[in-house]
């Protein structure tokens, strides 16, 4: 297992960074902040509060720090997240900043849910190595975590992946192993991202996190139709959950997708055949 556990540490309120470290090392998951409530640990999914209760300064402190007062860190808060070094991921929810009927940030941020990234190599050895895969799950099942590792595995096994990692969660800096054929484009959307990826590296397979929109979704089903291998993530519980989203159904429907992954609650995962 391979994590940036210092950088985490380094976004945690002072004072909760020994109880953090000392608790949370090997299997925190997810530290969630709350204004005048205790601070939970998420610990291999079992809930734990510490002493004393979060002020706006510890958010403001997580936020700052998190985005190294970075305006194009902060501009991603209005998709709801920040991505810390190290890929961990933070969630924000507060009083929201909007124009046009569009959310374009957060002005006072009451919550926070800091997810812990980590990389377990090996927990994809068993999918197979060619083809197009959907991983599903739901929030917090560890896709990104699977996801992370079919890329390193298909990159040693020979073929070039290029990687849109819209988030910069997948492969900080050099947290992770990407394998040596690995190409990953940061920060820019996922439809934008596979065209780019498609035009300009010749991948063999491309690999995206989070399919969240529909243009995502045509994204894929682009460069599927032209010959390139997918790996890629959604939130449904299983086949026939993807199915019944509108969102989902065109690429489901598409025959690009031989098989999906499926994530348990223990984190292991059953293959179904799409």
């Amino acid at each position: 297992m391979k994590c940036a556990w210092d950088q985490f540490l380094s976004i945690v309120p002072t004072r909760y960074r020994k109880d953090v470290d000392n608790l949370g090392r090997e299997k925190l998951e997810e530290l969630r902040l709350r204004v005048e409530h205790p601070a939970e640990l998420i610990l291999n999914g079992i809930s734990h509060f510490l002493t004393g209760c979060v002020t706006k300064e510890d958010i403001q402190y997580v936020v700052n720090t998190a985005s190294r007062y970075s305006p194009w860190s902060m501009a991603s808060s209005a998709q709801g997240y920040l991505t810390a070094q190290g890929g961990h991921r933070i969630g924000i929810c507060g009083e929201c900043v909007v124009q046009a009927g569009q959310v374009t940030g957060i002005r006072y941020a009451t919550s926070l849910c800091m997810r812990v990234a980590r990389s377990f190599p090996g927990i994809g050895q068993a999918a197979p190595t060619r083809g197009s895969l959907l991983i599903l799950g739901p929030p917090g099942a560890g896709k990104t975590t699977l996801l992370r590792d079919l890329i390193r595995i298909r990159s040693q096994a020979g073929s070039a992946v290029s990687v849109v990692d819209e988030r910069g969660e997948l492969f900080p800096s050099a947290t992770f192993e990407t394998g040596p054929r690995t190409d990953i484009l940061i920060g820019c959307s996922k439809a934008q991202g596979v065209e780019m990826a498609l035009r300009t590296m010749g991948p063999h397979c491309i690999a995206v996190d989070e399919i969240t929109a529909a243009q995502d979704c045509q994204a894929l089903m682009s460069a599927g139709w032209c010959g390139v291998e997918l790996l890629a993530t959604a939130h449904a519980v299983n086949c026939a959950d993807l199915q019944n989203r509108k969102i989902y159904k065109p690429l489901a429907d598409s025959g690009l997708f031989t098989h999906a992954l499926v994530l348990r609650k223990d984190k292991s995962w059953h293959m179904e055949r799409m």
